[in-house]
């Protein structure tokens, strides 16, 4: 089996030597226009393939149901099983190495066009989602740090659901998030994905959702990362501390 010292000197040589710089610049335009960029090439086939590896045992081990709504975006369902950052940093020294990967956040810098930084708020730096049930979803809603990137370890055709659909340049208001008026005010984008596919999403000010799932799995790890602003700035935490709680706290809407 690889080496945890073996898969992270080839994300670095990937990152350093593997990625085209055009590949980089058409993630930037898009990234900039859209509010979200597919980046396959940010990491090599043994590491995504390791990732998905802990994915598959963490969510084997450790998942919880969910099936909750909150106020603050609108009563959009989550349904799904999903595994806390508390739990992953306990089980798996290649998540959270990966997390932390200088050459990572660099490739993500010149993605956004912007510095890339840790998130401060542990609890939104890796957690792992699981729809497997008819009608689970993540659904419309922000988040509070400004960037994502989503492995994808295990997605269905886009005809069974489970894609992503986003509205880049929205403004997450948690008094009157007025989901509904964003959605007829601008236009909505769907992506297709596929097993080993990566993503950022400046989710912020991007309205995101998973479509809901018709049929088979959807399994990802998001990786949550801060803007420099997001640093100094104050975040109430709402969706995030009920979403990930231990079952007997939660106090999200059933």
């Amino acid at each position: 089996m690889t080496t945890l010292s073996a898969l992270l000197s080839a994300l670095a040589e990937h990152t350093a030597t593997g990625i085209p710089r055009s590949s980089i610049r058409a993630a930037r335009r898009h990234f900039s226009r859209f509010g979200y960029a597919k980046v396959p090439f940010l990491a090599p086939p043994a590491v995504k393939e390791a990732v998905a590896r802990e994915v598959d045992r963490l969510i084997d081990s450790a998942a919880v149901r969910r099936d909750l709504r909150f106020a603050e975006t609108g009563y959009t369902p989550r349904r799904m099983r999903n595994v806390s950052r508390t739990q992953i940093a306990e089980r798996s020294d290649l998540i959270e190495q990966v997390y932390r990967a200088e050459p990572v956040l660099r490739a993500l810098s010149q993605i956004a066009g912007e510095a890339v930084h840790e998130c401060p708020y542990e609890p939104e730096q890796f957690v792992i989602t699981c729809l497997e049930q008819n009608g689970d979803t993540h659904g419309w809603h922000w988040d509070d740090y400004a960037f994502a990137l989503v492995w994808v370890i295990e997605c269905p055709p886009v005809g069974d659901g489970g894609f992503v659909q986003c509205v880049p340049g929205t403004v997450w208001n948690k008094q009157n998030p007025e989901i509904n008026r964003a959605l007829t005010q601008a236009p909505i984008y769907s992506v297709e994905l596929a097993p080993g596919d990566l993503y950022l999403m400046r989710t912020n000010t991007t309205l995101h959702r998973v479509y809901p799932l018709q049929r088979g799995i959807r399994k990802i790890i998001n990786m949550g990362y801060a803007s420099t602003s997001d640093l100094t700035a104050s975040f109430s935490h709402e969706t995030m501390d009920n979403l990930w709680a231990e079952p007997s706290a939660v106090g999200g809407v059933r």
